[in-house]
C-alpha cells in the first residue's frame, strides 16, 4: 500500500541524511519530490537519478533563508508538479558554542537558516494549499528544542521556535483543512555523526532507553505519518522520534 500516492512533496535539504532518508520513503510511498540544496549539485543528481525510475522527482538549488528565492520555489514547483500537498521544512545547521564564545554572527545564522526558512516556505505555501483545499506542513525540529542543550543556545533557541511557530500555524490554518506538525528527532546517525569518536557515540547509546541511535528511516516514517491520509485529525503536534531520550 502506497500511502501518498499522487501528492507532491517538497522537502528542503534533501541531499543527505535525515532529508535523504525523507524523499527515499515518501518516494516509496508514491510521492512525486521536489528537493532543495544548498551547494551540492553531484549529490543532487544522484538523488534524481536514484529515484526518477519510480516517481517524478527535480532538485532545485534554493536557499530557503531567502524570502523571495522562496517564493520563485514554490511558483516553480506549481508549474511543474501542479499541486503541492506536503512540505517538510529540514533545512538546518549548527554553529556550536559556548554564550561567552558565541559571536553575533554565529548566533544570526542559525536563526536565519533554521527558523526564517520554516517562516519563508510556510509564508510561500498557504495560498495554494488554501486553494486547494488540504495540506500538510511538518517542521523539524530536536530534542534539543525541547530540553535544551549547553553549547547550543542558537540551535536550541531556533528549534524551540519552530515549535511555537508550528503551533500557532496549525491554530491558523486548520479551519482551511491545512496541517502543521513537528516533528523532534533525538540522537540520529547519518554521515554528520560518522566523523565523531565511537567511544563518544556509544556513550550517547547508553543513555538511549532503546539503546541505540536513531536512522534516517525512523524520521522519514514519522514524516510519512504525518503527511498521510492516516494523520488526518492530527495538527499542532510535536512527535519526538528519539527512543526514549525524553520522557515527561
Amino acid at each position: 500500500m502506497k500511502l501518498l500516492e499522487g501528492k507532491t512533496a517538497i522537502i528542503t535539504g534533501a541531499t543527505r541524511g535525515i532529508g535523504k532518508g525523507i524523499a527515499k520513503v515518501f518516494a516509496e510511498h508514491g510521492a512525486n519530490i521536489a528537493f532543495t540544496y544548498a551547494s551540492s549539485e553531484s549529490k543532487a543528481k544522484e538523488l534524481e537519478n536514484e529515484l526518477s525510475s519510480i516517481v517524478k522527482i527535480k532538485g532545485y538549488k534554493s536557499d530557503a533563508s531567502d524570502f523571495n528565492a522562496t517564493q520563485k520555489l514554490i511558483d516553480d514547483v506549481l508549474a511543474e508538479f501542479g499541486n503541492i500537498d506536503t512540505v517538510v521544512n529540514n533545512a538546518g545547521i549548527t554553529r556550536d558554542n559556548l554564550i561567552l564564545r558565541m559571536s553575533k554572527e554565529e548566533w544570526d545564522e542559525v536563526l536565519r537558516v533554521n527558523l526564517d526558512s520554516v517562516f519563508n516556505l510556510t509564508k510561500a505555501v498557504t495560498k495554494p494549499m488554501m486553494k486547494q483545499k488540504k495540506g500538510s506542513i511538518i517542521n523539524m525540529s530536536s530534542v534539543v528544542g525541547i530540553k535544551g542543550n549547553a553549547g547550543q543556545s542558537n540551535y536550541a533557541a531556533s528549534k524551540a521556535g519552530i515549535i511555537g511557530f508550528s503551533k500557532s500555524i496549525a491554530l491558523e490554518l486548520g479551519s482551511r483543512n491545512i496541517r502543521c506538525n513537528v516533528v523532534a528527532p533525538g540522537f540520529i546517525e547519518t554521515e554528520m555523526t560518522e566523523v565523531l569518536d565511537e567511544k563518544i557515540i556509544q556513550e550517547w547509546r547508553n543513555n538511549i532507553p532503546l539503546k541505540r541511535g536513531g536512522t534516517p528511516e525512523d524520521i522519514a516514517n514519522a514524516c510519512l505519518y504525518l503527511a498521510s491520509d492516516l494523520s488526518n485529525y492530527v495538527t499542532g503536534h510535536v512527535l519526538n522520534v528519539n527512543g526514549g531520550l525524553l520522557t515527561y
